[in-house]
């Protein structure tokens, strides 16, 4: 295993929940990047291996929704967890540079937010640390 793998083993092991969201926004992210750059390269086994990974981080966010507690949010979640792995899909048939950088740009506005929930949940921990 490399030191690399060890140190996002560690980095899952000991993560929140909301911690484990961001980690698989940005595999996702890195993963449509990848992509990209792939089709860019004409290397269509390398891209679609990146856009594998890329639906197999929506799989994991879908699974990852509390849908009973959730209410409204969950289900719009779902819905756009579903159709970014659609768009994915779709595009890998077609024009999949479009297809890509329309969910890479949902995914960052997704993860944007993501984070600003993060940082607003670790304020207050903040202000009770520094007194």
């Amino acid at each position: 295993m490399t030191g690399y793998k060890q140190y996002r083993g560690v980095q899952v092991e000991g993560a929140s929940p909301l911690e484990l969201i961001l980690l698989t926004y940005d595999v996702m992210i890195k993963s449509l990047s990848l992509a990209k750059l792939a089709g860019k390269e004409n290397n269509k086994a390398a891209e679609a291996d990146q856009l594998s990974r890329a639906i197999a981080a929506l799989v994991e966010l879908v699974t990852s929704l509390d849908m009973e507690n959730g209410g409204a949010i969950a289900a719009s979640l779902g819905s756009l967890y579903t159709y970014m792995s659609r768009r994915i899909l779709e595009g890998s048939a077609g024009d999949t540079a479009a297809a890509i950088d329309e969910v890479l740009s949902l995914a960052n506005t997704l993860r944007e937010g993501w984070q600003g929930l993060a940082d607003a949940n670790s304020a207050p921990q903040r202000r009770q640390v520094n007194g």
